[in-house]
């Protein structure tokens, strides 16, 4: 009879960098200088769920450019999408967990036949131990919209704030702050996609 041994204990990763985030890979820019729209940096840190950084996790993001119009033949919004944005980003983290992307504030995208969203940047989130990616959504503390924006109306106000980035400065390119913490008291609000 054979003895039962257990299977060595595995994690997901790390192979975000070497992989996903070769030279011709990485896009912490999402336009060009001909872009229209406000330019703002969003940079931020992800973090463990005991206050760690992490270090070689893979941030995602698209969002709309400054009209609301997303670079996807699905968008059928009535003008066409600025030739100058991307819409897509990808970036990872240093050995400090932070990461950054040069971008410009989205313009608000409808939600149905009656409302619009506010101003947003979607957000995925690969590290190492997840099985699956995360997503999120990044808001804009300063944005009057976000008010009537009927995805953030859904989430617990308690818990909106992790949504939020911060305004860090007044001058151009405006800084938000956006910290991604993946488990614990202040986690991050994640979506089923």
């Amino acid at each position: 009879m054979t003895a039962l041994t257990l299977s060595a204990s595995q994690t997901v990763g790390p192979f975000f960098h070497p992989s996903l985030l070769r030279a011709d890979a990485r896009r912490n820019a999402l336009s060009t200088p001909a872009a229209a729209g406000e330019r703002i940096r969003i940079e931020g840190s992800v973090f463990d769920g005991d206050g760690a950084p992490v270090t070689d996790a893979l941030i995602e993001i698209w969002q709309a450019d400054a009209h609301g119009r997303f670079r996807h033949p699905l968008d059928r919004g009535t003008q066409p999408p600025d030739p100058a944005f991307f819409g897509y980003g990808r970036a990872g983290t240093d050995d400090r967990g932070r990461y950054w992307f040069d971008t410009i504030k989205p313009g608000r995208v409808p939600f149905d036949a009656r409302a619009l969203q506010a101003p947003h940047v979607s957000m995925l989130v690969f590290a190492r131990g997840l099985l699956n990616h995360l997503a999120t959504r990044l808001y804009f503390d300063d944005e009057p919209s976000n008010e009537a924006d009927p995805v953030l109306r859904l989430v617990p106000a308690e818990r909106r704030p992790t949504l939020l980035a911060r305004r860090l400065s007044l001058e151009s390119p405006v800084t938000y702050r956006f910290d991604v913490i993946l488990q614990g008291e202040k986690e991050t609000v994640f979506f089923n996609w």
